[in-house]
């Protein structure tokens, strides 16, 4: 082979090679099954407002899009309990929490909810979302 030719061919086939692990990881991590931690504030002493939104609506809500729930939780610290619901949900990828989250927000009976608990003013301060994959060693995965 020409000596030219042998160096652009290693190098081709490295980029290649290279090309497919890229798009093999990225798909693998897309399809790789996530957990959600989402923290919600609400806004002054509307924190049981949002509890009720969660307990009577989001949840139900939530299983009809394929979004499972982890658990709640309520922050100890003096600084987060009055306006603060800390939870989890397992997706089986990011892509289908992606399509889970489109679906939840486009289905009218949330859009009825949350114009129902926001009558009065909005209940939610802020979101917090992120997305994790478990550990080789995590008991949960």
């Amino acid at each position: 082979m020409n000596k030219f030719l042998k160096p652009a061919a290693i190098s081709l086939a490295s980029l290649t090679l290279g090309l497919g692990m890229g798009v093999l990881f990225t798909s693998s991590a897309q399809s790789q099954k996530v957990f959600e931690l989402r923290t919600y504030t609400a806004t002054p002493g509307n924190l049981e407002k949002l509890h009720a939104r969660f307990r009577n609506h989001t949840t139900r809500i939530f299983n009809k899009h394929d979004m499972e729930v982890v658990g709640y939780w309520s922050p100890t610290s003096e600084e987060e309990s009055d306006d603060t619901i800390v939870y989890m949900l397992e997706h089986a990828s990011r892509d289908a929490a992606r399509a889970s989250w489109s679906a939840f927000i486009q289905d009218p009976e949330w859009s009825e909810v949350a114009a129902a608990s926001n009558a009065q003013g909005d209940i939610l301060d802020s979101i917090a979302s992120k997305y994790l994959v478990a550990t080789d060693y995590s008991p949960m995965k």
